[in-house]
């Protein structure tokens, strides 16, 4: 598997799985700090890499009146801050070619939303910023056209690319994950990571907002690791029922150190690292 650096993270084969969680969206500073700091002090109890996400902008949205996020300034300034004071890499999404470069003046990974996947001009610019990239798979794509995408990433001049698995369209307003596409996404030679907390939305759902399942996020979590994902991506809140975007699938705060116990002793054992 192609080695990728992000900070003090190596990620290569058979390294135990790192984390990305945060919220969805930057709410506020508050909620910001407190979240990425709570999660340091549990991924750091457990000896689990972690990348610190939050989105400034929700460019896909179900609803023109939902909340999209503080915008591009504010944003970065409040992930420079997570990086400064909590001495954490950071992950966040762009939705526009123009935004790579600034993005990538902060963020130490550059994510590519499911939607725009296949956006060439997109992922020719945040392949250009040099930085690495986590690029979901779409819900409509299957496993093995991703190749397409990462193709164009390498032809760009950066191969430091992440895919990440996050659940495929079935009928309506709904997503399954099929874990054989994971161990096809592997076969490309570069890290893959699962998305356990988008998987269990239900796009639309709601009618004006997307809706979701999040007790069953532990559960394809554990199938997703025990099959040797690289990476796993949570959304993680200190109250789902009220937060501004993607309430309905995130894991709440207080649950997250249970469930990456639970993790972590299966990737151990996959991996060869139990004692």
């Amino acid at each position: 598997m192609n080695q990728i650096n992000i900070g003090h993270i190596t990620i290569k084969d058979d390294s135990p799985f790192f984390l990305i969680a945060g919220p969805c969206s930057i709410e506020s500073e508050e909620l910001v700090m407190n979240v990425a700091s709570t999660i340091k002090e549990i991924t750091s109890d457990l000896e689990i890499p972690f990348i610190f996400k939050a989105s400034f902008d929700k460019a896909n949205r179900t609803s023109i009146h939902s909340y999209r996020g503080p915008g591009i300034d504010e944003g970065l300034r409040i992930l420079q801050k997570v990086k400064d004071e909590l001495d954490l890499p950071v992950i966040t999404d762009i939705h526009l070619p123009e935004q790579a470069a600034k993005v990538a003046e902060v963020a130490d990974v550059i994510q590519i939303p499911a939607f725009l996947c296949r956006q060439t001009d997109l992922l020719i610019a945040a392949a250009q910023t040099g930085k690495p990239l986590n690029i979901k798979k779409a819900q409509f794509m299957a496993p093995w056209d991703m190749e397409n995408v990462l193709k164009k990433c390498i032809d760009s001049g950066n191969d430091q690319v992440m895919l990440c698995e996050r659940g495929t369209s079935f009928g309506y307003n709904n997503l399954v994950v099929d874990m054989p596409g994971i161990i096809e996404m592997k076969k490309f030679g570069q890290p893959i990571v699962f998305d356990a907390t988008h998987s269990v939305q239900k796009p639309g759902g709601k009618g004006d907002a997307t809706g979701g399942n999040r007790e069953y996020v532990e559960y394809l979590a554990r199938a997703a690791v025990a099959i040797g994902i690289d990476g796993l991506f949570m959304e993680v809140h200190p109250d789902p029922d009220s937060a501004l975007s993607d309430g309905p699938n995130m894991v709440p705060l207080d649950k997250l150190e249970d469930i990456l116990v639970t993790l972590k002793t299966i990737d151990d054992t996959v991996k060869g690292n139990a004692n």
